[in-house]
């Protein structure tokens, strides 16, 4: 029943799979089974739950076309050998499909829809499938154009305006011409990327988020023998035409500077967490690691995409009551270092320091439907880890939109 008063919504636990480079170690794996996964750990994690409890089952994916079956929240609770009384939904916000997720299901919990919740995301870039758009007539004599899944516009509407269907990639390098961000700071930026995350995984401070999925038990991208000269080896990837100047001043007009060392990559992976009320946890027996604050979504420019958690943040702590110069720990997702190098010049208030402690997706990888959830997730077990802290996940979604939530223990 809906309550007049908002509920306080708890994440209990959080875990994911390891994430998989495209083509690499999880691409064998459907998106369905990965989904599956996640879900049936989160659960046999928990043993004072009683599955049939829970109320409802939120999936984050960006695609759907393929082994997703449209609702791949479903499916997963049905491969997960949960009792078919348990529903599932699948969501859709690009990017930002995982955090969606969370805060559809962390609304129905505040609201008393929902008192026990699982909330999550996929996504599998390596199986997604090329399509073939349905022909106007019966037996077209002309022949068909297949189209990529895998990753940004297809079958674009004419019309839309031509700078906004740009690029991923070339949203990113029109911000770094904005900004000025030059090639050397996006390549030193990913390179802290992969030196965190290779720290983090030495140190073992992964192994209470990360379920192996067959025998890979860790993130298939981190590099920990990259250095700056073998990122600064690397051509430009969507502006081909011409060479970086280096320097603090910043690239040349109209020079690349986004390659594939400074952007996240193609990745196959999952992730869920468990939501409850305190009657979910009084009947589970199960100690959260934090409480959900608040959240906030934004818009911006399309092409300007990778700005979007600018504003989405602030929002956020607005709404929690709190300012940059309170969190404890920030999870950025890096779609790009152009884009995070962007937001963070943004944040003034904000210590760089606290970003990303563990690395980000430019080592980690950024599986679309799944990373949100992987953000949250994150903060939730620092916290934890903490002892205390408030915390903030948020994320850039294409098409140009801001995802931000905010943690506090």
């Amino acid at each position: 029943m809906i309550t007049d008063r908002p509920r306080d919504v708890y994440v209990v636990d959080a875990v994911r799979t390891p994430f998989g480079k495209y083509g690499g170690a999880l691409s064998g794996a459907r998106p369905d089974d990965l989904a599956a996964h996640v879900l049936k750990a989160l659960v046999d994690r928990a043993p004072g739950l009683d599955p049939a409890t829970i109320d409802d089952v939120w999936f984050g994916n960006a695609n759907g076309a393929g082994e997703e079956n449209r609702d791949v929240a479903r499916m997963a609770v049905l491969l997960a050998g949960l009792p078919v009384s348990v529903p599932g939904v699948t969501v859709n916000r690009l990017c930002g499909s995982g955090m969606e997720a969370v805060i559809q299901a962390a609304r129905a919990v505040a609201l008393g829809d929902a008192s026990v919740a699982v909330a999550g995301g996929v996504e599998s870039m390596s199986r997604a499938p090329w399509v073939l758009p349905k022909p106007d007539r019966a037996f077209p004599a002309g022949p068909g154009t297949l189209h990529s899944t895998t990753l940004g516009w297809r079958l674009t509407n004419p019309a839309m305006p031509g700078e906004w269907t740009v690029a991923l990639g070339e949203g990113a390098e029109l911000i770094a011409d904005r900004d000025r961000i030059s090639r050397d700071r996006q390549d030193a930026f990913a390179l802290a990327s992969h030196e965190k995350a290779a720290r983090a995984r030495k140190d073992g401070a992964f192994a209470a988020e990360i379920v192996p999925y067959g025998d890979v038990a860790e993130d298939e991208g981190i590099r920990a023998d990259t250095s700056l000269a073998a990122l600064g080896r690397l051509r430009p990837a969507f502006r081909t035409g011409g060479e970086a100047v280096r320097g603090a001043t910043g690239p040349s007009a109209g020079a690349g500077t986004v390659t594939a060392g400074n952007s996240s990559p193609l990745s196959d992976g999952a992730a869920a967490l468990l939501l409850m009320d305190e009657r979910g946890l009084g009947a589970s027996g199960c100690t959260p690691l934090a409480r959900i604050r608040s959240s906030a979504v934004t818009g911006i420019e399309p092409q300007y995409f990778g700005l979007g958690p600018v504003e989405a943040a602030t929002r956020a702590l607005e709404k929690a009551g709190r300012g940059f110069d309170a969190l404890h720990t920030v999870e950025l997702n890096e779609a790009f270092a152009a884009q995070a190098l962007g937001c963070l010049a943004r944040w003034p208030e904000l210590d760089p320091a606290l970003v990303n402690p563990r690395g980000g997706a430019i080592a980690l990888g950024h599986p679309l439907g799944a990373s949100g959830a992987r953000l949250v997730g994150a903060v939730a077990h620092q916290l934890a880890a903490a002892g205390a802290g408030t915390g903030l996940a948020t994320l850039c979604i294409g098409v140009g939109q801001g995802l931000a939530m905010v943690l506090e223990r």
